[in-house]
């Protein structure tokens, strides 16, 4: 998966081998927390809860819109990869995002936000 540059935290990159937002199956979609000394596009991704609505336009022109799950606060180490890239039976939503204590000497935090969200009905 590529994320954005740093230089640019204000942009978030999908993971293209995966489902469009809207589609069957988990669209994920990562961004950073902040990179260039600014706050970055998911700067407040950690704040959303359990049924907030996320919108995401498509390049269809259209916007499907998700409500928040779960949020998980997870060492870099032990990411969920099924959990995060598993199959679905419906279409799925996972923002990720950096988080956590940063380690200076790796110049990277050591936790990613994960955002479990579905699509609304």
């Amino acid at each position: 998966m590529e994320v954005p540059p740093v230089s640019q935290p204000m942009q978030a990159g999908w993971y293209k081998f995966g489902p469009a937002p809207g589609e069957v199956g988990p669209a994920v979609i990562l961004g950073h927390v902040d990179g260039d000394k600014k706050p970055g596009i998911f700067f407040r991704l950690r704040e959303l809860k359990p049924g907030d609505e996320i919108l995401v336009a498509r390049q269809d022109g259209k916007t499907a819109k998700f409500v928040v799950q779960q949020l998980d606060q997870i060492a870099k180490s032990e990411f969920p990869e099924e959990q995060v890239y598993g199959d679905t039976g419906q279409p799925e939503l996972r923002l990720i995002t950096c988080g956590g204590a940063f380690d200076r000497t790796e110049h990277s935090y050591k936790d990613n936000i994960i955002v479990y969200a579905t699509l609304a009905t």
